[in-house]
């Protein structure tokens, strides 16, 4: 007797599957777990090479992120040393007097109780105020005219009016509590 001819119902039925033979049942069972073992290393080195991808992707925006905050900071270094040549205080009296703008003259301030405290006086113009004109620019072959003398004129020198009204003065702010 066989040992198949005793199989019988679902035995039978697997044994009819596989081979005869030891030789063929051993081959039979190692490719299955030769093909997973292929490819669970095929998707790891997948795996591996989308995260290093990823990893530089990131890097390469981290470097470009870096130079960006250099040059803001340098910028930004840039525009705080304008300001502070702008608000230094040369910078300033030099500006206001290319405005037009004199130097105050004694303040008079304001108490709580609304009287007033010092006596107001009307800022007066130094007469070292005078600038010349820009020159002019020179057109070819033709020279430049001379820049105008200062002149006596009401318009070219600003004067001071000796006695303010009352409409004229305005209080200076408090300085008090700061």
């Amino acid at each position: 007797m066989s040992p198949r001819g005793e199989l019988r119902g679902r035995a039978a039925r697997l044994a009819r599957l596989l081979p005869a033979g030891s030789a063929g049942a051993g081959r039979a069972a190692r490719t299955p777990f030769v093909l997973l073992v292929v490819l669970l290393l095929g998707g790891g080195l997948i795996t591996l090479l989308m995260l290093n991808s990823a990893l530089n992707e990131g890097s390469f925006r981290l470097n470009d992120l870096k130079k960006q905050t250099t040059d803001l900071t340098e910028d930004e270094q840039a525009l705080q040393r304008d300001v502070d040549a702008y608000a230094a205080p040369d910078a300033l009296q030099r500006r206001a007097r290319e405005l037009g703008m004199v130097p105050g003259g004694d303040p008079a301030f304001l108490n709580p109780d609304g009287t007033v405290r010092g006596v107001p006086g009307a800022a007066t113009a130094p007469s070292t105020l005078w600038r010349p004109a820009p020159p002019t620019p020179e057109v070819a072959g033709t020279p430049a005219s001379p820049s105008p003398t200062p002149s006596a004129t009401p318009s070219a020198t600003p004067k001071a009016t000796p006695n303010p009204t009352s409409s004229q003065v305005k209080p200076a702010p408090s300085t008090s509590g700061r």
